[in-house]
């Protein structure tokens, strides 16, 4: 299964959670899978009730890893490539009676880092 995401910036932060819950209200039980097949984009699971987490969380991004910085790779989306490793691109949540069992404040979130961009993200319950 497939979610859709359009960026419509650089770097942004866009909540999924609706999106992968959709897909398992049919599941009773297991683990879902979220992978995102991105070099220049991850996943996150964080707080999705403040908007400003995710403009705080870009913010500390940018300040470890800014977008020059005399990197020999030559297509200049190096920051993209450094931010998504430490991000990561793929997250496991249990599912029980169709539900994710996510944290009260929790969300997915899928991090764009070299936007704006058409980007897919896969989903698999087993």
């Amino acid at each position: 299964m497939e979610i859709f995401v359009i960026s419509d910036n650089k770097t942004q932060i866009i909540d999924i959670t609706e999106d992968v819950e959709k897909l398992v209200s049919k599941v009773k039980n297991g683990i879902c899978n979220i992978y995102c097949p991105h070099t220049t984009a991850g996943l996150i699971i964080n707080e999705n009730a403040d908007p400003s987490v995710k403009d705080d969380i870009l913010m500390e991004l940018n300040k470890l890893v800014p977008e020059n910085d005399n990197y020999t790779h030559t297509e200049g989306n190096s920051s993209a490539h450094i931010k998504s490793c430490l991000v990561g691109v793929s997250l496991n949540v249990p599912v029980v009676n169709g539900k994710l069992m996510l944290g009260t404040w929790q969300g997915i979130m899928f991090c764009e880092f070299d936007g704006p961009r058409d980007r897919k993200v896969i989903v698999s319950i087993k």
